[in-house]
This record gives structure tokens, C-alpha cells and sequence, in this order.
């Protein structure tokens, strides 16, 4: 018998908002969580490496895929970030599958995803609610402004590629507020969780 999937709640937000931060909380409290950045790095020294050079060559370095030199190769370049997206995006797939089935091996009831573009690439589709993260924008421009080699145009250009906070947090089933502290965003999160799992315990009586 196949073990049941657990919710998938897809976790997004803008630069600067507290997503990462976010998604260690939610580990703190025991809930699995796959971060497809990570899982990009990954198979960039893994099973990515072979299909990016051959699309890319002259980007491998050491046996890794560098992400500078594809950065170079892509940015800028639609048709090229096209080619790389077909690429890696079924790779990144696969993993959050291998993911979930783990999640679902050892029983657990909630798994976060951790989908940087979520809303920009269409993937809402893949979780049963989505969690945007969010703070005011003056604590976001400090907190991204506060980066190394971070400036005013690089910021600006990131916000450019990105769903405005207010649309996000418009289309969210559920919004946490970083800007008020971590011991706040940990309390969000403990009262989200237990939102969840009183609806997910409601949705198994009512299938039974």
C-alpha cells in the first residue's frame, strides 16, 4: 500500500522578506522541508552536470556546473534561460518528488516546499496551499541593502523579476509577518501549523 502524501505547503516571498529564516523555523519544529535553490547547487555537481555543459559548454569547472560562468551565458538571454530552465526544472522535480515520498515513508503529516518563484514560474500548482512570507518594505530594503555587493540597481533589477509582495501576499492561503521579530514569526508559524493540522484532521474524518 502507498504511503499517503503528506499537505504541501508551498513556501514563497520576495527578497529581503525572511523566507529562509522562515523555512528554519518551520524545521525547528519538526516539519520536512526541500528548498529547491538547494536542490538546484545540488545537481549542479550531481546529475545536472552532464545536460547543462552540453547545452552550455565551457561551464563546468572541477566536475560542478560554475554558476558564475552559466550566469554569464544566460543572463540576459531569454532563449538561453529557456533552454536552461528545461533542463534543470525537471531535475529540481524529481528530487521534490523523491522529496515527498520520503515525507510520506516516514509518516509525516505536513512538508513544506520552498519555491524561491513560485507565483513567477506558475508552480502554485504543485502544493495544496501556498504561505507567502512578508515584511514592510523599509525593513526589507535594510535587510537586502545590508548584503555584501548588494546596490540600489541590484535590487531594483531583482524586484523587477518579481511578483510585487502585495500581489503575493493577495493570492496567499496564509501570510507570515517577519517584520515584527523572529519570536513573532515563530509564533505565526506554531499557530499556522496547528491551523493546518486541525484542517488536515477534519479532511481525514470526512474521507473515512
Amino acid at each position: 500500500m502507498t504511503a499517503r502524501l503528506p499537505f504541501r505547503l508551498g513556501l514563497t516571498g520576495s527578497i529581503g522578506m525572511g523566507k529562509s529564516t522562515t523555512a528554519g523555523i518551520f524545521r525547528d519544529f519538526g516539519v520536512p522541508v526541500h528548498d529547491a535553490d538547494a536542490a538546484v547547487h545540488a545537481l549542479y555537481g550531481a546529475e545536472g552536470v552532464a545536460p547543462v555543459e552540453a547545452a552550455f559548454p565551457g561551464v563546468t569547472v572541477g566536475g560542478r556546473i560554475d554558476r558564475t560562468l552559466l550566469g554569464a551565458r544566460v543572463l540576459g538571454d531569454e532563449a538561453a534561460m529557456k533552454r536552461l530552465e528545461a533542463i534543470v526544472h525537471p531535475l529540481v522535480r524529481a528530487r521534490e518528488q523523491d522529496f515527498l515520498a520520503r515525507a510520506a515513508a516516514s509518516g509525516e503529516d505536513i512538508a513544506v516546499l520552498d519555491i524561491p518563484l513560485l507565483f513567477e514560474n506558475g508552480t502554485q500548482g504543485r502544493v495544496d496551499a501556498v504561505v507567502v512570507v512578508t515584511a514592510p518594505e523599509t525593513v526589507q530594503r535594510a535587510r537586502v541593502l545590508s548584503r555584501p555587493g548588494m546596490t540600489e540597481a541590484k535590487f531594483a533589477a531583482i524586484l523587477s523579476r518579481q511578483v510585487p509582495d502585495s500581489e503575493k501576499c493577495r493570492r496567499a492561503d496564509y501570510v507570515i509577518d517577519t517584520g515584527h521579530g523572529l519570536d513573532h514569526a515563530r509564533a505565526e508559524v506554531a499557530a499556522l501549523l496547528d491551523r493546518l493540522r486541525e484542517k488536515i484532521g477534519r479532511k481525514e474524518v470526512g474521507d473515512a
